[in-house]
C-alpha cells in the first residue's frame, strides 16, 4: 500500500516536507537561545506591553545609549514557538550596537491572525513610547520576522499609526527586514496542514494580505528567501517587492539556505543578511 501523496498546497508551503530532522533544528535554535540569555546579564525578560497574557517582549540592551532597536517577530505559522526561541538574534546586533527586542503573540486557535497583528502593534507602540527608560533611539527602530514573523513585520510596516493612538508619529517603524515572508494568505484558506488551525475565509485572508495593500507611510522593506525554499515561497517574496516596489530595499540573496537556515542568516555576522539588516537599523531617519 503507497502513502497518499500530500495536498500540492502542503507541498509548497509545509517546510516539514521539504526539510529534514525538523525537531533537531527547534532543539538548536534553543541551546543557542539559552545560551544567549546566559551571556546577556542585563536582557530584561518578559517586559509586558499589553494585557493580554502573551503580550510580553524579551529586551536585550546595547552598550551605549540611543542605540538603534531591531525588533524581531518568530515565525511559527502563526501557531507555533516563542520569542524566548530566538534569543540567539540579540547577542551579534548587540555586540555592533545595536539594542535587540523580540516579541511574543497569540497564537492560533485560540487567536485570530487579526488579533496578532494588534499585539505586535502595540508591541511596537510600547517600543516607541519606552525608548527613553529603556536607552534605545524611538526614530531608528526596525522591525524584522521570519515566515509567519515577515507577514507580521510586514503589516506593521502597514500601519497607520495615527489611527492607532494620537500620540504616536505617522512613521513609528520607518524600516522592516522580512525573511521568507508569507505576505498573500489566500493560499491558506485551502491547506490542509494550516487551513483548520487558522480558520481563514477569502475575504479575512486579502484583508490581512500585505501582498494586497500598500504601506500608509513611506517606509523601506528589506527582504530575503532560501534558496532552497519552494517556489511558493519565492513567488510570495516577488508579489511583496512587486507591490511595495516604491518602498522595495535590497533583496538579498540566500543561496543554499533552506526555510529555517534562512532566519540563521541574520544572525551571522558574516553574512550579506546580517550586514544589510545593520546597514538598515544605523540608516534609518533620525
Amino acid at each position: 500500500m503507497t502513502s497518499e501523496a500530500p495536498d500540492p498546497d502542503d507541498l509548497a508551503y509545509n517546510p516539514r516536507l521539504r526539510v529534514a530532522n525538523v525537531p533537531a533544528i527547534f532543539e538548536r535554535w534553543q541551546g543557542r537561545a539559552r545560551a544567549a540569555r546566559a551571556s546577556s546579564p542585563g536582557m530584561l525578560a518578559d517586559l509586558r506591553f499589553g494585557d493580554g497574557a502573551a503580550e510580553t517582549l524579551d529586551y536585550f540592551p546595547a552598550l551605549r545609549p540611543n542605540a538603534p532597536l531591531l525588533v524581531f517577530i518568530h515565525g511559527g505559522y502563526w501557531r507555533a514557538l516563542d520569542k524566548a526561541d530566538f534569543s540567539w538574534v540579540a547577542p551579534p546586533f548587540n555586540a555592533a550596537g545595536c539594542a535587540v527586542a523580540l516579541i511574543n503573540y497569540s497564537l492560533a486557535p485560540a487567536a485570530r491572525i487579526e488579533a496578532m497583528v494588534e499585539e505586535v502593534r502595540r508591541a511596537h507602540a510600547w517600543l516607541w513610547r519606552n525608548a527613553d527608560r529603556l536607552g534605545h533611539n524611538r526614530a531608528r527602530m526596525v522591525t524584522s520576522g521570519h515566515s509567519a514573523g515577515g507577514h507580521l513585520c510586514a503589516m506593521t510596516l502597514a500601519t497607520r499609526w495615527v489611527d492607532e493612538a494620537p500620540d504616536l508619529p505617522s512613521t513609528l517603524v520607518p524600516a522592516g527586514v522580512a525573511i521568507s515572508g508569507l505576505f498573500d494568505l489566500r493560499p491558506f484558506v485551502r491547506a490542509p496542514f494550516l487551513a483548520p488551525t487558522l480558520n481563514l475565509d477569502h475575504d479575512r485572508a486579502g484583508a490581512l494580505s500585505p501582498a494586497l495593500m500598500q504601506p500608509a507611510n513611506p517606509i523601506h522593506l528589506l527582504t530575503a528567501v532560501g534558496g532552497e525554499e519552494s517556489e511558493a515561497f519565492k513567488e510570495q517574496n516577488r508579489q511583496i517587492r512587486e507591490q511595495w516596489s516604491a518602498h522595495a530595499g535590497p533583496d538579498v540573496p540566500l543561496p543554499g539556505r533552506d526555510h529555517f537556515s534562512a532566519c540563521d542568516a541574520l544572525a551571522e555576522p558574516d553574512h550579506a543578511l546580517f550586514e544589510a539588516t545593520l546597514a538598515c537599523l544605523h540608516q534609518t531617519p533620525r
